[in-house]
């Protein structure tokens, strides 16, 4: 495949991810959010079976590939927490903009701070412009609001998943990242099995749900996931990370026009001004 081919691969990439917060927001209605977060996890771990197949490599575990897997497992399950109860009391298209552009910024800063990596005058005004951004989308101006509102999910679920970026980042150095994906969700789909047993929730609930219950459920679990992330790891192979990574710049742009569209969810003015500030400030950052 040319290059022209994974651009418009990447493009559907973006849309899936996007396109996740709207059917998220579907699932939140009916059923506990124990219940959903293990189906999402064991479709995706099944959706990937044909996938690790097409790669023909071996899987393999040793140490330090299982302490990767372990950590990011934990974050995963705590991110599709954060997540459910953010997308279930917030709209689904915030929940898109929010997370996914202050993500990177949180991502960065961590790793300012972490490895005392020394910054540019470009990064420091994107930061800057990062954290107003952010402030503004939260609403952090009104401390009533912000903390009782989806708000809050919102904000744990973007320093979380900064968290699962940077284990992702140096996880590639060891391990296969489709491979690592699906150890990820088989860890998750255990784990989440057995608390879920545990405390006597009704696993096989999902079964009296209707059929927009489960074209969300599949979309979340296989499209939403495994196919756009595999679409992903692939087109940083081949176009480079930098270039590649430009691209999630659409994800939010997708995940309100989706919602807007589908959920009928209105935009609100404080997430396209924070928004929009929060992606300049993810370009300043990684501008060389």
């Amino acid at each position: 495949m040319n290059q022209k081919t994974f651009t418009y691969l990447l493009i559907l990439a973006m849309f899936l991810w996007g396109g996740g917060w709207s059917a998220l927001k579907i699932l939140t209605h009916d059923l506990e959010m124990e219940v959903i977060v293990f189906w999402r996890f064991f479709i995706m771990s099944l959706s990937f079976l044909p996938i690790l197949y097409f790669i023909k490599e071996p899987l393999t575990l040793n140490k330090q590939k299982i302490k990767f897997i372990a950590s990011s497992s934990v974050l995963n399950i705590a991110f599709m927490v954060s997540s459910f109860f953010g997308i279930k009391y917030g709209l689904a298209g915030s929940g898109g903009v929010v997370i996914t552009t202050l993500s990177p910024v949180m991502t960065f800063l961590f790793v300012a701070i972490l490895f005392k990596n020394n910054l540019t005058l470009l990064q420091y005004v994107g930061l800057l412009i990062g954290i107003v951004g952010g402030m503004i989308m939260l609403e952090v101006g009104d401390i009533s609001s912000f903390l009782n509102s989806s708000n809050i999910y919102f904000l744990l679920c973007a320093i979380i998943w900064a968290g699962v970026t940077i284990l992702s980042q140096h996880s590639h150095q060891h391990i296969n990242p489709i491979h690592y994906s699906f150890f990820i969700s088989v860890v998750a789909t255990i784990s989440t099995f057995i608390y879920a047993i545990s405390f006597h929730f009704n696993l096989f609930g999902v079964f009296t749900q209707g059929k927009i219950f489960w074209i969300a459920m599949i979309y979340l679990a296989v499209f939403g996931q495994s196919i756009a992330t595999t679409i992903f790891f692939i087109a940083s192979g081949k176009l480079g990370s930098q270039k590649t990574s430009s691209f999630m710049f659409l994800v939010p742009i997708f995940a309100l026009i989706i919602a807007f569209l589908l959920l009928r969810e209105p935009i609100e003015l404080h997430i396209l001004v924070g928004g929009t500030l929060s992606l300049i400030a993810v370009y300043f950052i990684n501008k060389k």
